[in-house]
């Protein structure tokens, strides 16, 4: 990984599939300019979920290219932040070096849903919403404190 002059926030879950790669995508789209922002497993699935790249296309926010990461890439490099968005990753989050700053937000995961198409898809995006409401309000927070 290349070193940024961009703080580093880490952004885990445990599949790295559904929520870290949402609450990626807000947060580059409301804070990528200041903050280098990445997404990782604990146990990753090695894809993103369809559903995921489509509920954030239908806001306008492009996740295509993104990849399922194991966490252990990022265990050399310097962490700012580390964002848990399930419990899982929360309890199986190891230690970076560093001591990064934590925080842990945890969220439904959609990929566990059942129903219809379109209910499994409610189910996405209301998870979607739910995160980019933590993440906007995350990145004003950073935002405010930089202007410090």
């Amino acid at each position: 990984m290349i070193a940024t002059p961009n703080p580093l926030v880490l952004i885990l879950c445990t599949g790295n599939s559904c929520r870290s790669h949402l609450a990626e995508g807000f947060l580059r789209a409301a804070a990528g300019e200041i903050l280098d922002v990445q997404s990782a497993g604990s146990i990753p699935v090695g894809r993103v979920h369809p559903l995921a790249i489509v509920v954030m296309r239908e806001i306008g926010i492009d996740i295509s290219g993104h990849r399922s990461k194991h966490l252990n890439e990022f265990l050399t490099t310097p962490v700012e932040t580390v964002i848990t968005v399930c419990d899982r990753a929360g309890e199986a989050c190891p230690v970076f070096p560093g001591n990064p700053i934590r925080r842990h937000w945890a969220f439904d995961d959609p990929a566990l849903a059942i129903g219809s198409e379109e209910e499994v898809r409610a189910v996405f995006r209301r998870v979607r919403d739910e995160i980019r409401r933590v993440m906007e309000a995350y990145a004003a927070g950073r935002r405010a404190q930089k202007r410090l």
